[in-house]
């Protein structure tokens, strides 16, 4: 990302209304994501932060309201292209019948093996991942490995709904560790997070949600490295 850019912000948010089944899951939410660093949107369950997340690359549409991303309105943007611009990390790891190889070539079918093994690296999966069953891998591997098949497609920015809440602690630490590190290597994440003490960990800005408004964003202390306990540079 280059510098001019990186001073925008990712996201901004004006007046958003989403109605879902007759109620208001955001009620003229605004708020902006800056396109450095970690953003955590935080708050309770039912509180919006999930549809939030999801307006970033249209899989939810605003009722009332504008989303733009580096400052166009993501309704005059392709969804299939914003989409390779914005990936996404779900709650629940969804690998696909085959391969490691295989899961990430349905992501970027013309990526060459030093680009696989980048996407793995970037994910913390170091070593001989590619030929092995993405089906018998456990929750943390299979959760890195999804989060390996987004990026291999390179995107400028990674939205992250609630990824660690069916982790164990150590395989929440990794997880935490190498989106921090994506984030120091220039790509913008956004982590919806119910756990003040992950917010802590991961997050640079911190947008409170709650009744579908951002009801603060204070300024967030710098995350404490987990390994050395001290700030991340």
């Amino acid at each position: 990302m280059d510098e001019r850019r990186a001073e925008e912000d990712a996201f901004t948010f004006d007046e958003v209304v989403v109605e879902l089944g007759g109620q208001r899951a955001l009620d003229g939410l605004s708020a902006r994501v800056p396109a450095q660093g970690v953003t955590a949107l935080f708050g309770p369950s039912g509180s919006g932060k999930s549809t939030l997340l999801r307006l970033c690359n249209r899989l939810e549409v605003p009722t009332a309201g504008r989303v733009l991303f580096f400052g166009d309105d993501v309704a005059d943007l392709d969804p299939l292209r914003l989409r390779r611009r914005v990936g996404m990390v779900f709650q629940r790891p969804t690998p696909f019948p085959g391969t490691v190889r295989d899961n990430l070539l349905t992501a970027a079918p013309a990526a060459g093996r030093a680009d696989l093994e980048r996407a793995l690296e970037r994910s913390a999966l170091e070593g001989p991942w590619l030929d092995r069953d993405a089906t018998v891998l456990s929750g943390g591997e299979a959760q890195r490995v999804c989060m390996a098949r987004t990026l291999v497609a390179e995107p400028e920015v990674l939205l992250l709904d609630e990824p660690s809440s069916a982790l164990d602690e150590e395989a929440t630490a990794v997880l935490e560790r190498a989106v921090r590190d994506l984030a120091r290597q220039g790509i913008t994440a956004v982590w919806v997070t119910h756990d003040p003490d992950q917010v802590r960990r991961v997050a640079d800005r911190v947008l409170r949600i709650a009744g579908g408004r951002c009801v603060s964003e204070p300024p967030s202390p710098a995350p404490v490295d987990q390994e050395k306990g001290s700030p991340n540079g």
